[in-house]
């Protein structure tokens, strides 16, 4: 009996890994299966300018998210300054602003007779102030749209590690002479380097997925290729032919900092203990610097495009009417909802079936499952619809049955199996880092009461987890609410979000009718970020 409930947590993981690596296969194998034309002319001449684009937006994103996310996270976890505790979770309100958002008001701000120009109109009166405004689109407004919108990865890593940083690191700094700024770049920077790295690894896996502000500014990726080869020419081996090369892109960036890592030790081996650090009290004008870095980064990443927002809604009121806000509200939960059951429900009894199996090939096969999250969701949803159309043809029909297309291509089915291999991940390491808390010892005091594994999950475990279990539904929320590739491709007919119907009135040339759904989407995830700020801003010192 033991054995073959073994055997079904064995066999529910193996579905899940099963499940979230056939995007994977789908991709690899297609990349042999023939393509259009289109792909010859493609490889002769945009194909280079595809990958490079894409190399040049990466490279950019992840310079100016280190130089934002890293700067940030050590002002606030080392000094005291004015407003210091309000900035510490400020500035994730980021991530609210997806990077199309972002995009938009970037380009409306800075445009001819834009907000900046109306701006200095009404101060000023009448005058030539096109010609002294700057302009932001192309790929320098690109690289500030994903940047100012995915610094706060590399930001909370960061002060994680930071804060958790002993104080033998500072005093050893001051007992070989070190200045602060020396200190910084030899002891304090190197000893974060896994999780400023992990954070960088979020943000490029996130900058080579984005479509909604690459193809606003017109930018020629191997995303917006891949997105092209689908929908303009109706090509799917060509679509996975590109999406091979951006998961190629993708494993090259992944092994080359593993493999820079090599041997290297980053924990400070320190038979004194830990010592908690203290917090440096500024005062004067190195206060007022590093509340002015702080403001500004607010104010650029989250105020800015928030204002535009705000702006064009009050402006143009008619468009409110306009849009069903109602409508898009209801579709977006019904979305979340779904999916956080799904999430949840596959993610607990994944872990539950590590713990009480403690099978070294399941503990693999579930670390295989979480790799979804690095696959840009245009290629999921390509993917998907490659996958689907194969097992349709070819064996549905050849059994006699009548087509499935329509059940997984275009429908809510569908679209929510693909945000479960798209953000498995985040359920499983959610729950995962909770299970890690619950002593085994707990379950073997369980057991000697009388109380059966099924039993002891509902009656201890399931309470012992309800805070990770919250903080997993608001991550998974935040997620859908943003998603745009995954929505825009697999969506059933007129079923839209605040993110899709943004998208369509940015892609028709009325940025002013996509203020009242993009405003909304900030609104709305602004909230589930407030509501998670205690999970992920936790000080060991506070």
């Amino acid at each position: 009996m033991n054995s073959n409930k073994l055997n079904i947590w064995f066999l529910s993981s193996l579905l899940v890994s099963l499940l979230v690596i056939i995007p994977i296969i789908t991709v690899s194998i297609s990349f042999f299966e023939e393509t259009s034309r289109y792909f010859e002319i493609l490889k002769s001449t945009f194909l280079f300018e595809y990958i490079l684009n894409s190399l040049l937006l990466l490279i950019g994103v992840l310079i100016l998210t280190f130089i934002l996310g890293v700067g940030a996270s050590y002002l606030v976890s080392f000094y005291e300054f004015l407003g210091v505790n309000f900035f510490k979770w400020a500035l994730i309100l980021s991530f609210a602003i997806p990077p199309y958002i972002y995009a938009y008001s970037l380009f409306a701000f800075f445009d001819n007779y834009g907000t900046a120009f109306t701006i200095l109109k009404t101060l000023f009166g009448e005058g030539e102030f096109n010609q002294h405004i700057p302009k932001f689109d192309g790929m320098f407004g690109l690289i500030l749209s994903i940047s100012f919108s995915l610094y706060a990865y590399v930001y909370i890593l960061g002060r994680s590690s930071f804060l958790y940083q002993s104080q033998n690191l500072i005093e050893l700094g001051k007992n070989l002479g070190f200045s602060k700024f020396k200190s910084f770049f030899f002891i304090i920077l190197p000893a974060s380097r896994p999780a400023i790295v992990a954070g960088l690894s979020l943000v490029a896996m996130e900058t080579l997925a984005e479509f909604g502000a690459v193809d606003f500014f017109s930018v020629n990726t191997l995303t917006t290729g891949i997105y092209n080869a689908w929908i303009t020419f109706d090509d799917l081996a060509f679509a996975n032919r590109i999406s091979f090369f951006l998961l190629l892109f993708i494993f090259i960036l992944f092994l080359t900092e593993k493999l820079s890592r090599k041997k290297a030790k980053y924990h400070l081996d320190s038979r004194g203990g830990f010592k908690q650090k203290e917090k440096i009290k500024l005062s004067g004008i190195n206060s007022f610097f590093a509340f002015l870095f702080c403001f500004l980064l607010f104010f650029f990443s989250f105020l800015f495009p928030l204002s535009q927002m705000v702006y064009w809604t009050i402006k143009f009121p008619e468009n409110f009417f306009d849009v069903n806000v109602m409508n898009l509200l209801l579709n977006t939960l019904y979305l979340v909802t779904l999916s956080s059951i799904v999430l949840i429900f596959f993610a607990l009894l994944s872990n539950y079936g590590n713990r009480v199996s403690k099978n070294k090939t399941l503990n693999f096969l579930s670390t295989l499952s979480i790799s979804g999250y690095a696959i840009p969701g245009v290629i999921l949803a390509v993917a998907f619809i490659t996958f689907i159309a194969w097992f349709d043809n070819n064996i549905i029909k050849s059994l006699g049955f009548l087509s499935i297309k329509k059940i997984f291509i275009g429908s809510i089915l569908g679209l929510i199996i693909v945000y479960f291999i798209r953000f498995y991940s985040l359920a499983f390491n959610g729950i995962k880092s909770g299970y890690e808390k619950i002593n085994f010892s707990v379950d073997e005091s369980a057991y000697l009461l009388g109380y059966s594994k099924r039993k002891t999950f509902f009656n201890i475990h399931i309470p012992y987890l309800r805070n990770s279990l919250l903080f997993v539904i608001i991550l998974i929320s935040l997620e859908i609410i943003r998603e745009l590739p995954i929505t825009l491709v697999l969506r059933p007919f007129n079923f839209e979000t605040f993110a899709t119907t943004a998208y369509i009135s940015a892609s028709e040339d009325m940025l002013e009718a996509a203020a009242v759904p993009s405003l909304f989407l900030i609104l709305i995830a602004a909230f589930f970020i407030t509501i998670s700020s205690k999970y992920i801003l936790k000080d060991n010192n506070e």
